[in-house]
């Protein structure tokens, strides 16, 4: 499934890219529209509700950002975004499939115990989905060496199950880190560039400047915007990720008591 998302976002980030070179291109045609809008301005003086339909689209907006913050720093924060966003979907749809109703499958293990012993308990763990039955099973598989052993099995098998459940959250983390110092490096790159204006034209004025204070300042909020959304996810998926291993601790105790109340009736 992780592949999947991962080719899905480098077809977005593809698609995304040749959008901006086709937005790039458009950009030449401003002066033109720019003179039909005063010569429309008459019109709208007159009708102040015309304005609202000569408006720019928002995903025209975005794209002339993405152009003006310049293409290959924007580029690289957009790709981490696609590439987090994968990743955390990714995650969120695991952690949603691995969720267990905990008090009704210790109910048919109880069950499956007292009618067919632990053959019957296996057979229940094998057909129900997610960690907390991965967990059981594996203790069950050692139900002959006694419940200390499945008891050190079952905290043991945990640990793995926490582990797969956590994987890919490094990416997410590091997809954070990368947008915020690559609009960082934007900031500094543009005013580096501003200050070469200055060296080159021997005046500060603002037109000079104006071109590199821009770059620098489009990349630093495409940098943010991305690790703020990237962050809401991973905060996200870490609080599925406690809340479900909260459960598997609660659930591994009910099932040693099973095994406990179990072993004595035999």
């Amino acid at each position: 499934m992780k592949n999947f998302f991962i080719s899905l976002a480098t077809i977005a980030m593809m698609a995304f890219t040749a959008q901006a070179a086709a937005a790039q291109t458009d950009t030449t045609a401003v002066p033109d529209s720019a003179a039909a809008t005063e010569e429309v301005a008459p019109a709208t003086e007159a009708n102040p509700f015309a304005a609202g339909q000569s408006e720019i689209p928002l995903h025209q907006q975005l794209k002339t950002k993405f152009i003006e913050g310049g293409p290959g720093f924007m580029a690289s924060i957009i790709l981490c975004l696609i590439f987090g966003l994968a990743i955390s979907i990714e995650r969120i749809l695991y952690l949603s499939f691995s969720k267990t109703n905990t008090k009704k499958l210790l109910e048919k293990i109880e069950a499956a115990l007292n009618e067919g012993g632990v053959e019957a308990a296996k057979e229940v763990c094998r057909t129900t989905r997610g960690p907390v039955a991965s967990i059981f099973y594996q203790g069950f598989l050692r139900m002959d060496q006694g419940v200390e052993v499945v008891e050190k099995t079952v905290v043991s098998y945990g640990s793995v199950q926490m582990s797969l459940m956590e994987n890919g959250l490094t990416w997410v983390a590091l997809f954070i880190a990368l947008s915020t110092s690559l609009g960082f490096l934007g900031t500094v790159v543009g005013m580096v560039q501003a200050f070469d204006a200055i060296q080159a034209a021997g005046d500060i004025s603002p037109n000079v400047v104006a071109g590199g204070m821009k770059v620098a300042l489009i990349t630093t909020v495409g940098g943010l915007i991305v690790a703020i959304i990237l962050q809401v996810f991973y905060n996200y998926i870490v609080s599925r990720i406690d809340s479900l291993s909260i459960d598997m601790e609660d659930a591994s105790i009910s099932l040693v008591d099973i095994l406990v109340k179990y072993e004595n009736k035999k």
